[in-house]
Formats: C-alpha cells, structure tokens, sequence
C-alpha cells in the first residue's frame, strides 16, 4: 500500500497456567524511491497491559522505555509540543484499545516492529477466552497466528475460530491438544487472504478467538514458583444456591425509544431464565419510584407470567431520581432478609440499570455513594450497568466497587439487549457466598484480595501472593464458603516439587510468569481499590501500583511507554498511555442540562468566518467558504472549531435524535466552477433538510424555496414571504429574506439564515446557516456531527507553542482522551450585522475534526436528505 509492503507478520502468544504473553512482529519494506511513512497499528484487549515495544529500522533497534506517566510527560514534552507525538494508545472498541506508532524511512529500508502485551486470562461460562484482533489491511506474504498453551492440570477442551473465517480458511486452523499442552496455528497463504481470485484485500480483518478449560479433579489448583504462589479456585459439581436478584431500572425520559425497547427485550428472557427456587422484583425510577411488588417474592411460573406482563408495559416518564430506586432496593432486600422472606442460605444482588446522571432527589453523587455504603453494608453486590455515553461512568464504577460489584458499560447498538443479558447469565448462578481463602499470614507477604461475596458457576477464583522466606516450597491453604445446603470447608496443600513436576516441560514456560502474573493481579487490584479510595488511602494504592507498574514494566494508567524514532524526516517521539473507561469515551461533567442555551451556528465559512455561542444571536450573518463548526464550551469560557471538507452533493447528518425523532441533514454545494490551485474546494449548505419522524413532518430549505411536507400534503414558500404557519407539532416563521425560525413538538428550535451573495458574483453561490435554540430539550442520545456536541464536552490545553503562522500558536489538546495537535484561530461573531464583524477565538481541530468528533467524519455521510 501506497509502496509500503508488509511482507511479514507473526502474532506469537504463549499462555503458562492462564497467563498470557503476546508477541506481534512485523516486518515492512520500503518499496518506493522516496522516504516514506510506515504505519504499524495494533488492538488490543483493555484488559492488557502493554510491556514492551520496539522498533528497528535497518538494524538499529529503537526500543520503547516505560516510565511514570508525569516524567514521561515533562522529559518529552519539547517533543509532545511539535505536534506528532500525539498519543500512541486510543480506545478504539467496546473489547480494544489500539496502539498506533509510524516512523519514517527511506526507500529501500526496512523496519521490524514489536509489540508484546501480557493479560491474565478470566474464565467465563466455564471456558478461558484469548481474543486476537486481526486485520493486516494488505495481503501478507507470511502471515501466521501461533497460539501455545501450557496449563499443568491438563487441557479438557480447545477451540479457535474467527469472525472472518471461511470454510475454505477453517482447514487452515490447525489445532492440537494432549494432556497438558496445546497448540494451535493459523498460516494462510497470499491467495488465501484474497477477498476473491485477483482481488489484492485481505479477507484477514476481524477477531481470532482462542477458548480452552483445564482438568478438574480437585476444586482447586496450588502453583508455587520462585518464592512465588498462585492459586485458583473452581469448584464444580456444586447445587445452585437460589439468589434473590432485585431489578433496578431508570425510565426517564431519555430512555425512551431504542433504549427503553432493548431493556424490556432483555428483563423478558432473564425472567425466561430465572429458576423456581429465585426470589425477584422489579424498582423503576424516573421522577418517582415505582415498583412491582412491594416485596420480593417466588419465581413460580405464576408471579413470572404476570412479570412478563409488567415488563411488556413499562415505560418512560420524568427524569432521574437514581438514589431514590437504589435506596428502595436495598431497603427491600434488608427486609427480605431480616422478616425471613428469602432462604436463608441464598445470594441476593441488585442490578441497576441507567443511561444518565441524577437529578431528581438526592443528585450529589458523593452523598448518594456515601448513603448507598452505609446502607448495604457489604451485604450483597451492587452491579451498574451504565447504559450510552450520557451517564458518570466513574461515578457508577466507584459506587459498584465498594459495594463488592462492577460496573459495566452497554453499548447503545443494535445488540444492547443481548448486553444486558449477557451480563445477567454471568451472575445468574451463584454458587457460593462469603468465600474466604486463608493463608498462613507469617509466611505470606502481598497476598491479592482473598474473600470473595460470590463465586459464580463457570467463573474462577484467582489469588497469588509472594512468600516471606523465597525459599519456602510448600503452602497449606484453608478454603472456606456457604453453599446451598451447608458450609463448605477444606484444606489444601502443595508443595514446589510438585510443582516442578507438572513443569518438566520448560520450554512452555517464560520464566518468571507466576511472579509476573501475581503483579499483574497486584496492580489490576490495587487500581480498582484506588478507583474507591480517598486521601492518603488513594495516595497509598497509587504509590505501590506504580511501584509495581515501573519495576515490571507494565504500561498502566500510572505509567507511559516513551517511543524513540530516528531523528530524520521529521519523525518525532511518541507516549503510549492506558485508556480508562469512563474517560475514553468522554470526560463527564457533572452538571445540569437544562442550565445552558446552546446556540449552534453552522454556518458556512472559511476558517475564519463562522461560530456557534452562547448567547442571544441578532439573526444577521454574512460569510462565504466551507462549512465550518464552532462548539461553544462554557464551562471554559473558550470554542473548539473544525472543518469538514466534502465533495459538493455529499449530505451530512447534522443531528439525529432516535427519541425525539428529530433528524437534520444538510447537502453541500460548490462554487461556481473549481478552484484548479486550491486542494481543497469551498463548500456550503446549499439544502437543509429537517424531519420529526414521530409527526411525519419533513421540512426542506434551499436559497430559492421551503417546503413542508406534512404526511402526503405539501406546502411550499419563497424567501420573499413573510409568513407565520401554525400547525400541529409545528411553528414556522419566515422572515422575508433573512432567516425562518422553525420549532417541531417539543424538541428544539431551528433557526436557519439565508446568506445572499452578489448575483453576478463569479464564483460563489447563495448558501445557508444552521443554529440551533435549546438543544436541551433534544434526548441525551442526540448525536450527529453537531448533535453529539449537545452533551458536555471538556479539553485540555497543553504546551501552548508557536506555529506555522506567526499570530497563530498551536498547542496540544487534550479532548476525548486523544492528543491533538491544534491552532488558535479566530472566527468572525457577525451578530450585530454584515459589517460589523467582531473576532470570536477559538481552537481550530484539524483533518476534519479527527479526534474530536466521535467517529471519522465520512461516518457521518448519509445517502440522502430524509
């Protein structure tokens, strides 16, 4: 691709008792007869932590050096400011993160990149899952997947597949398994990647699933290595204890549609799968609390056909009074325990489901966590599921944590149901409750969390420690828990010679893997306590990860991997840093919605013509160019701007609000006749069109007419009208050649401005502006390329420097967990009239807003107006 050739590529991953290393190599020439640059971009799972990263270009090695996050910013900060090191490590997927590194290099050179990642693998539905993202975006001579696996209690099952499998490709995937070792590899060949015969895409692009279980013949397994010990723990066989599970859902308003639909799909097969001897109960919050029963009660075929008729009727209404459907929740289940009403030997959980923040009754989430402690007391695990982008990620996670659950996030796709219930089978069989591993504390040091609430069928246990005296080689262990009929409790023991022997075979093994493994617990854990933590407690926690991040050299949220590159051609430095969910998707403001007008300009422009504000507008602009987007940011009294440049006849989705049923899209034209010396061509909104599904309403604007079309019936307008039309669900003004200001049901107000050039004018064309008045009362699903702007948005200003242009420094900005590179610029405010430009400053994002908006900006072209 464009004369850069990949003509090796080798993903190697070795897995030692569920510790996984990944090694990904790969090799590029440079074919052509300039330097050019060479991209190697790599996903992969949030779960890993990056450990070494090298590149070597024509024999000379460049490695990667992990420091913590703070120095590694300061040290590289002249190089952050030029621009290019923006950082390596993005979220990319709801399961990766993408690690990004380019470098360039002169014709005829090679360059050998390597990446390693290490992860402890979790066992789900009773099988360990390894996920390979493949997608090498051009055939590779050799390409080959090798998957070794060693586990000493022996192998039960193996299995691989891919996304992008076919059946000619699933002969290719060879796998083998005897006792304790397994092996799998997948090596096609360059006609094998083809799409088709003479096609030259590859078929490679998607993901490569490994999954395998282990013997059990005991519940448990002891491993001791080096003055290290690891410990897992899996019982099978065991009854099912009943759980006591209470449902707590948020139906505000902003749930409504897609997402209120999904959650009923989802809670109507749980109840298809909750068994007999389960006691349930369903609590809906919007502006009040409601709920289905006043206590919990049986499962019987009975309570849940009248259940399903619940569900099949709930729906949305008011906003968010999130503590006051918590509180009610647990307060059932206090009673339900202490009046007797549920098995005394059970499990009880509640599940919580929202997608925004609180705002009816207590609305402080400070207090609301504080409150929410004291009152389950680390009785039962709180489990919150963040539904969209609209809700305090960090917010649910620091209350899941310590109240002994998790917070998951639930993409709003097309399979959020299958989500939800997916989430729901993982904690549908409690099997245990109040699992205690205990260790002889005197010859114990660094022990990982060892008392579990639950232990869930098809799950593990996982504890790993280090040894006070490194040459101890043996360990008694009491394991202790409450079962469905009576208390479970036995002794284990294991010493290193037994160990050894289930380790003959060396060459499976990296070394050190029990050490690395308990400090990849260590640090995990430690991160989540942080998460929870206050004071001089969180200043603890962050101390030893780092501690432990720096001395294994793990690339963990407290440390960044500094990338060294040749110095020509411009190649400048690079930071890998860990995304954090909560963070990557956006940085959460707390605030109220309903406190800011947004005032949306999409006006057409150059540069440095157009805006959007926060404050009442004269409806009077005059400017020419490209369409151009300027997002007001209150909270920092400053702007972001950027660009979209498209051909003329592309559409653009605007807004788009599933809940509303509001869309916005606008068509771009061109000047005149090209530009042959420009690159980029002028564009402008030359037709807007806007529709409420919901009303059946489409309203089209063009410089020359407006029509409305209401179900079959048409209405249509000049710009010489001066016009107030009230119908049902609509109000529209038009203010005879200046602009016309529309509002439809509920939802927002539109103003959109006609911009009139000189008619003989040898290159422009007349265009249109777009603003928008109370996006608030938009739903927090709202997204599009202004739309999704309707939500807070914050920044970070970094290393401010000069730029290119003298009166214009750039600087690094900090937006949606990316580092951009931007340039201060200004934008004409032509509210007081066409002649009375005032210079409005703001933060101009280059490449079509990459990195800012959500997405690629060709995502959001759409095939037509409606």
């Amino acid at each position: 691709v464009n004369g850069i050739e990949i003509y090796s590529m080798k993903i190697d991953s070795k897995v030692t008792s569920r510790f996984a290393r990944n090694v990904i190599t790969s090799q590029a020439v440079n074919r052509g007869n300039v330097h050019k640059e060479v991209f190697f971009d790599v996903e992969l799972p949030k779960t890993a932590f990056i450990t070494n990263f090298s590149m070597t270009i024509d024999g000379v090695t460049y490695p990667g050096t992990i420091k913590e996050k703070e120095v590694a910013k300061k040290q590289y900060e002249k190089a952050v400011s030029k621009g290019q090191t923006a950082g390596l490590v993005k979220a990319s997927g709801r399961k990766t993160e993408k690690f990004s590194v380019s470098v360039n290099i002169e014709a005829a050179s090679k360059v050998t990149f390597e990446l390693t990642y290490e992860e402890l693998l979790k066992r789900q539905f009773g099988k360990y899952e390894m996920f390979i993202k493949v997608k090498p975006k051009q055939l590779v001579k050799d390409f080959e997947i090798e998957v070794n696996i060693f586990e000493p209690q022996g192998i039960t099952e193996l299995e691989a597949e891919g996304t992008f499998i076919t059946n000619d490709l699933q002969n290719i995937i060879k796998k083998t398994f005897s006792d304790k070792k397994g092996h799998i590899s997948f090596k096609p060949t360059l006609d094998q990647q083809r799409t088709c015969a003479n096609c030259s895409q590859s078929v490679l692009d998607g993901d490569f699933t490994v999954r395998y279980d282990v013997k059990r013949t005991t519940p448990d397994n002891l491993q001791i290595v080096n003055g290290y010990f690891v410990h897992f723990f899996a019982p099978t066989n065991l009854p099912k204890l009943p759980k006591n599970v209470i449902f707590v859902i948020d139906i505000s308003g902003s749930m409504s549609g897609r997402g209120i639909e999904q959650t009923r799909e989802a809670l109507l097969k749980i109840l298809d799968d909750i068994k007999e001897d389960d006691f349930f109960n369903f609590i809906l919050f919007g502006s009040e609390v409601h709920t289905w029963k006043e206590t919990l009660i049986k499962a019987t075929p009975e309570n849940l056909d009248e259940a399903k008729k619940f569900v099949r009727g709930i729906d949305t209404e008011g906003m968010t009074n999130l503590y006051g459907g918590i509180m009610r929740g647990i307060d059932m289940l206090n009673a339900a325990h202490e009046g007797n009403l549920v098995p005394k030997r059970s499990a009880s959980i509640i599940i919580m489901l929202t997608d925004g923040q609180p705002n009816v009754g207590m609305s402080n989430i400070q207090d609301i966590q504080v409150h929410v402690k004291k009152a389950m007391e680390g009785k039962f695990p709180l489990y919150n599921l963040g539904f969209g982008y609209g809700v305090d990620y960090s917010f649910l996670e620091k209350m899941a944590l310590e109240n002994k659950g998790l917070a998951r996030r639930i993409y709003p796709d097309s399979d959020a149901a299958l989500q939800l219930q997916g989430f729901y089978d993982e904690v549908s069989n409690p099997m245990l409750t109040d699992v205690e591993l205990n260790y002889p504390e005197n010859e114990i040091s660094d022990l990982t969390k060892n008392s579990f609430k639950h232990f869930y069928d098809g799950s593990e246990i996982v504890v790993a420690g280090r040894f006070v005296d490194n040459n101890q080689n043996s360990l008694t262990v009491d394991v202790r828990g409450e079962g469905a009929n009576d208390a479970l409790s036995y002794t284990t023991q294991q010493d290193a010679e037994q160990t050894a022997k289930a380790f003959q075979e060396q060459e499976y093994i990296f070394g050190d893997y029990i050490e690395r493994l308990w400090a990849y617990l260590t640090i995990e854990q430690l991160l989540e306590k942080r998460i929870a933590a206050t004071g001089e407690e969180k200043e603890n926690f962050t101390a030893k990860a780092l501690d432990l991040s720096l001395k294994y050299k793990f690339v963990t949220p407290l440390t960044s991997m500094v990338v060294t590159k040749p110095e020509d051609y411009g190649n400048q430095d690079g930071i890998a840093d860990k995304p954090i969910e909560g963070i990557d998707i956006f940085t959460i403001l707390l605030y109220l919605r309903s406190q800011f007008f947004f005032f949306f300009c999409l006006v057409t422009a150059a540069p440095q013509r157009s805006y959007l504000y926060t404050a009442h507008p004269t409806w009077y602009t005059s400017v020419d160019g490209d369409p151009h987007f300027i997002i007001s940011v209150p909270q920092k009294e400053d702007a972001i701007c950027f660009n979209i440049n498209e051909n003329p006849g592309a559409v653009l989705n605007l807004i788009n609000d599933p809940v509303t049923g509001i869309t916005v899209n606008g068509e771009l034209i061109g000047d005149k006749r090209a530009n042959s010396g420009a690159k980029i061509q002028n564009t402008y909104f030359g037709k807007l069109g806007i529709a409420n599904k919901h009303l059946h309403l489409k309203l089209t604007v063009t410089p020359e007419k407006i029509t409305i079309q209401n179900g079959n019936e048409k209405t249509g307008f000049t710009w010489l009208d001066s016009v107030t039309l009230q119908q049902e669900g609509l109000t529209l003004t038009i203010n005879r050649k200046k602009n016309l200001v529309l509002s439809m049901g509920s939802g927002a107000s539109f103003v959109i401005v006609l911009h009139q050039v000189w008619k003989k004018h040898p290159l422009h064309q007349d265009f249109l502006g777009l603003y928008i008045l109370e996006s608030d009362k938009l739903s927090e699903q709202t997204h599009g390329l202004l739309g999704q702007f309707f939500h807070p948005i914050d920044f970070t200003i970094l290393e401010i420097h000069p730029g290119s242009d003298p009166k214009k420094p750039d600087a690094t900005m900090i937006v949606k967990n990316n580092e951009l590179t931007v340039t201060r610029g200004w934008q004409k405010d032509y509210r007081r009239g066409p002649k009375h430009g005032i210079d409005v400053p703001c933060w101009f994002v280059h490449n079509n807003g990459a990195g800012l908006i959500d997405g690629v900006h060709t995502d959001y072209v759409v095939s037509s107006l409606f």
